[in-house]
């Protein structure tokens, strides 16, 4: 749940309590599904200084958490999922919206522009989908909505086909993979550091990034930009998967025998960098095709998890298998020499339930709702308030009053959502305002804000915006002090949207403006993208092209347009742009997908009169408007064009380049022939040689 509009003029924290559907008790029964987000280790944070002029200085740097605290947000979330990478992260709410946060580099965040996020963040071009989960990996993110479309975005430059879509170019909103996964319905994705691997509902493997060590599964070292179907595992359902940094594994159900019964059982495949014994295989050789690993054939698992150099494995039994490298102690067993090990000590009569990697710890949640970690402590990554290297499972305290469902590893750092503690307002006595004791006149009601417990007179207000309120745009009952809280924070988000000397109304037709222009401008960038052409919807914004608008609304403003009657110059001004709300209108415990969106309708000048002169000031601005479009029109066209050129060169370098190996390979095989016929010529001469001297001694002796 989360509201639009102004933030409130202090930050929130994802466990703010929910009002209850009854004046008389708790949100406990009917909400206990809500997720708050606690976060530990290394942590991007908010870093402004204050100057002696008083100017603040924006800037975002990370900070050690050595135990678990709660995500901050501006906005109320009731977290469904959380997926960390190695500098940013991402939550999917229950009502199905992506939410990230972190460092921005190459675009990951999908936020379109280049700023940092601190806080959550709403993915925008991402709010008309309904998503199901996402995966991050240290360059790019993925999504998967709940009808099975695959959307990335990312920094496509690094290597060749790290987003999926044939090229190399980076998407700074989130593109839907088309192509060879058309038609089919995508159920679960992880991303690596250089590659992806997805798995449909059928159970097929596909797998496209950076080939190198053969960890996309395809026998040989080739790179794809295209999703390719692992065709080693056809015909088999894989269930799971999960990528490092240079290998996979994946879970797939083979069917085996077991006392005169067929039955079917998950046995792991790993393949890629052997190195470490991260493969589990008993040696450190590469493998290009997903190879079961052997010592553990009898073992049926179903989940699945990769750090930089581990693999670990979880059993439906609920057992905890890794394997790699244990320099740090992340293989949680004291005796292992890096080849498969089972986990036991603390855990060893603990059913798990989830398994998580960093690159070099380990997080795992039982049926108990307790969390356990080990490996290294580097950061306070594992939660137990120092920055100590744990080689066996040990308890988070911090969380052990806490209902912890779900577990997520970053590169340095580790997440989990906890179901929310509510506030009982059967159990609270008294009110959280005025201390009265409740009573039969002094009746329970929560705040839509704060959700804390108060009596009607404390609640006596409503509000908009409430950040718990199911209608964000009507009012609700709030406590007092949430209500001049609100109050004071719509004024001055108000007073901030002004320029000097302009008014509400100046400022709403400016910001449809714009608008209407950002939605030209990511049409445009959408068709340029069908081609793989590399444009940047928002690099337009970036640029001189802001201030441009906005003296476009100036001019369309200004030549005594009767500002007295806004209503109709207004109506007119605005492009016929839609607004699409963000909420939802879904139940928040439940996962179905929610009703199409309201869309606000386009207002006309019906009923209205219009004087001459703001008539012509009218078509004016539709004609500056119009130029401003063919001009930007010819931008986009211009970049196409670089872009073949840029495209035709780099064709070129790689024909250069396979001139340049076939060569290389021709000169190596020469070079090989000369030095057999060089090996052959030595052999020969020292025959010869070792002949004539054995035909001397023979002369010498007779």
């Amino acid at each position: 749940m989360y509201t639009k509009g102004p933030p409130l003029d202090v930050l929130r924290a994802s466990i703010s309590s929910a009002p209850s559907t009854s004046s008389h008790g708790s949100a406990q029964d009917d909400c206990d599904s809500l997720g708050d987000v606690y976060v530990w280790g290394e942590v991007v944070c908010d870093n402004s200084a204050r100057t002696s002029s008083d100017t603040v200085i924006r800037s975002t740097g990370k900070t050690d958490f050595l135990l678990p605290k709660p995500l901050e947000s501006n906005l109320v979330l009731d977290v469904y999922h959380v997926d960390c990478g190695v500098r940013h992260a991402s939550l999917v709410t229950r009502n199905g919206e992506v939410f990230t946060w972190g460092e921005d580099s190459g675009g990951r965040l999908g936020h379109g522009t280049r700023e940092d996020s601190v806080h959550p963040r709403l993915v925008e071009s991402l709010a008309a989908c309904n998503i199901d989960f996402v995966a991050c990996g240290e360059f790019h993110t993925c999504a998967v909505t709940t009808t099975g479309e695959l959307y990335t975005w990312g920094d496509g430059t690094h290597n060749v086909g790290l987003l999926g879509h044939g090229t190399d170019v980076g998407h700074w909103i989130p593109r839907r993979i088309s192509g060879p996964l058309e038609g089919l319905q995508i159920a679960y994705v992880s991303c690596g550091t250089w590659h992806t691997a997805l798995i449909t509902s059928m159970g097929q493997l596909f797998t496209f990034g950076d080939g190198s060590f053969g960890v996309l599964g395809h026998g040989d070292l080739k790179s794809i930009s295209c999703p390719r179907e692992v065709e080693s595992l056809s015909g088999l359902k894989t269930i799971a998967v999960a990528c490092g940094v240079w290998h996979t594994a994946a879970i797939v159900e083979v069917i085996v025998t077991q006392s005169s019964a067929t039955v079917s059982a998950g046995k792991l495949f790993t393949w890629g960098d052997g190195d470490k014994h991260r493969l589990g295989h008993g040696d450190k050789e590469a493998r290009l095709k997903p190879t079961c690993v052997a010592s553990l054939i009898d073992y049926d698992f179903y989940r699945v998890a990769c750090g930089h150099s581990l693999t670990v494995g979880l059993t439906t039994s609920g057992k905890v298998w890794t394997m790699g490298n244990s320099v740090y102690g992340q293989l949680g067993n004291l005796n292992s020499d890096g080849r498969p090990c089972l986990v036991e000590d603390k855990i060893a009569s603990e059913h798990v339930l989830q398994i998580a990697c960093g690159s070099y710890h380990v997080a795992v949640l039982t049926s108990r709702s307790e969390v356990f970690t080990w490996g290294k402590g580097a950061n306070g990554r594992l939660g137990h308030g120092d920055i100590e290297d744990r080689k066996v499972p040990t308890t988070v305290e911090a969380l052990r009053d806490r209902a912890v469902r779900h577990i997520a590893c970053g590169a340095n750092f580790t997440a989990a959502i906890c179901l929310h503690k509510w506030v009982s307002g059967a159990d609270q006595s008294q009110c959280s305002s005025c201390r009265q004791p409740f009573g039969f006149t002094r009746k329970r009601h929560n705040c839509y804000n704060c959700g804390l417990v108060h009596c009607n007179a404390c609640t006596s207000r409503k509000a908009l915006r409430a950040a718990l309120a199911p209608s964000p745009g009507k009012l609700h009952r709030v406590c007092d002090s949430c209500y001049s809280k609100l109050k004071n924070a719509s004024s001055s988000a108000n007073k901030k949207d002004l320029a000097p000397g302009e008014s509400n109304g100046e400022a709403r037709v400016g910001k449809s403006i714009l608008s209407s222009n950002m939605d030209m401008i990511r049409s445009l960038d959408s068709k340029a993208a069908k081609q793989g052409k590399k444009t940047d919807a928002l690099s337009f914004l970036r640029n001189p092209q802001v201030s441009s608008l906005l003296q476009l609304r100036d001019i369309a403003f200004s030549g005594g347009a009767d500002l007295n009657r806004p209503a109709a110059p207004r109506a007119a001004r605005t492009p016929a742009a839609r607004s699409v709300t963000s909420s939802r209108a879904v139940s928040p415990f439940s996962r179905r997908s929610s009703p199409p969106r309201s869309t606000t309708p386009v207002p006309t000048t019906h009923g209205l009169s219009l004087s001459k002169s703001a008539t012509d000031n009218l078509v004016k601005a539709n004609e500056l408007l119009s130029q401003e479009v063919e001009r930007l029109r010819a931008q986009v066209d211009s970049l196409r064009n670089r872009c073949d050129h840029h495209e035709l060169e780099l064709h070129k370098s790689a024909k250069k380049v396979q001139e340049a190996m076939t060569l290389v390979a021709e000169e190596s095989a020469k070079s090989k022939a000369a030095k057999e016929v060089i090996k052959s010529l030595t052999a020969q001469v020292i025959f010869n040689a070792v002949a004539l001297l054995v035909c001397i001694m023979l002369y010498w002796t007779n």
